[in-house]
């Protein structure tokens, strides 16, 4: 039996009567008879639409008559659909052509600034606890590591280092370098006040050593390494890949978390190191630009101020940075749930937490060692 959409027109007043299969099989033959049809209904007031004809119908049939319906209730034209000799094609129908202001969704409403902090604030207990057990559970990942070396995808680390260490060292050192031409220039204009350019080495040394060489070195390495890990991760959480490793009998913690902690632990401290030796020649530079203190008496002013306390303060708290990083990141990628969007923004949530956490974890390593005197 052919589709047919007959059209019976007195005046501005239509019969649309139905007649055969409205279903995927004939969606073209469906297509042609609705076009066809719709060219005879223009201008009209009101519609009388008899399904009795409609021998099948499914869901892309009733979608395409719907769609003709709808433009015709747009255009002023009134419709009433006969279901009563096919109420099934009737129902079908009427669920197509549900529209969503049938269920009016509630005003936007404005919350409060206290009740969304309030909101905030309730769900800190959640987000910690879940945090503590991600911890715990790589905590625990650990020895089952040592115990079990093939558990852990070792060969990845030379990758990883070079990713995270090598290809970094451009940006680390670059910035580094930057930082202590700042540090340079605001320790000529302040001291040189006083006659005192001679302490800049000294400034230079026990600000970027002690405090800003690891900072800005780790919130490179969280931005640009962070960044990578948790999108690595959060692809193959969406690809499924993740699963696959569990299936197969692997720790998704162990065999991608532990090479990636491993490969920061070991590289940030050798970045802050180079960083060092870069923000002595930035403030070097510096100097040497606006004053007349030569590179010789620079460089002997410095290594007269360092002391081993000034070099391993910064050392001391780059590997607790790099697991604060690697561990962010990595949680991130592993809690990713859906599609590309998701990625995107757990990516996004790594690096800003990485950062956050970078700048607390330097901030309590500086109240320690003030307290110790050191």
């Amino acid at each position: 039996m052919n589709v047919g959409v007959r059209v019976e027109r007195k005046l501005d007043h239509a019969t649309i009567v139905l007649s055969g299969p409205f279903d995927l099989a004939h969606s073209s033959e469906v297509v042609h008879a609705v076009q066809s049809a719709e060219a005879h209904l223009d201008g009209c007031q009101s519609a009388d639409v008899s399904l009795a004809q409609v021998n099948r119908i499914d869901g892309s049939g009733a979608v395409l008559l719907a769609r003709l319906l709808d433009r015709l209730a747009a255009n002023g034209c009134r419709t009433d659909v006969a279901g009563g000799d096919n109420p099934e094609a009737s129902r079908l129908l009427a669920l197509y052509r549900r529209r969503r202001t049938d269920y009016p969704s509630p005003p936007p409403r404005t919350m409060n600034p206290l009740v969304r902090l309030g909101a905030i604030a309730a769900q800190i207990p959640a987000k910690a606890n879940d945090a503590f057990d991600f911890i715990g559970r790589c905590a625990a990942a650990l020895p089952k590591a040592a115990a079990a070396p093939t558990s852990v995808d070792w060969r990845s680390l030379p990758r990883l280092m070079q990713e995270i260490g090598a290809d970094a060292l451009p940006v680390t050192s670059v910035a580094n370098l930057l930082v202590g031409i700042i540090v340079g220039f605001l320790g000529v204009s302040q001291l040189g006040r006083f006659g005192a350019v001679a302490f800049v080495p000294e400034l230079v040394v026990v600000a970027h050593f002690r405090e800003l060489c690891p900072l800005i070195t780790a919130i490179v390495v969280a931005g640009r390494s962070g960044s990578g890990l948790a999108s690595e991760i959060a692809t193959m959480k969406v690809s499924e890949e993740i699963d696959a490793l569990r299936s197969m009998g692997f720790d998704p913690v162990r065999w991608l978390l532990v090479p990636r902690c491993l490969a920061l632990v070991l590289t940030l401290p050798l970045l802050t190191w180079i960083g060092n030796a870069m923000g002595v020649a930035g403030g070097l530079t510096a100097t040497m630009v606006i004053t007349n203190m030569t590179a010789r008496a620079y460089l002997q002013a410095t290594l007269d101020h360092i002391t081993v306390a000034d070099l391993l303060v910064g050392l001391v708290k780059s590997p607790f940075l790099a697991l604060a990083i690697g561990l962010i990141a990595c949680g991130q990628g592993l809690l990713t749930q859906g599609g590309a969007a998701a990625v995107g923004s757990r990516t996004t949530s790594a690096v800003v937490q990485s950062i956050f956490s970078v700048v607390v974890i330097s901030t309590l390593f500086t109240f320690f060692f003030a307290l110790l005197g050191i």
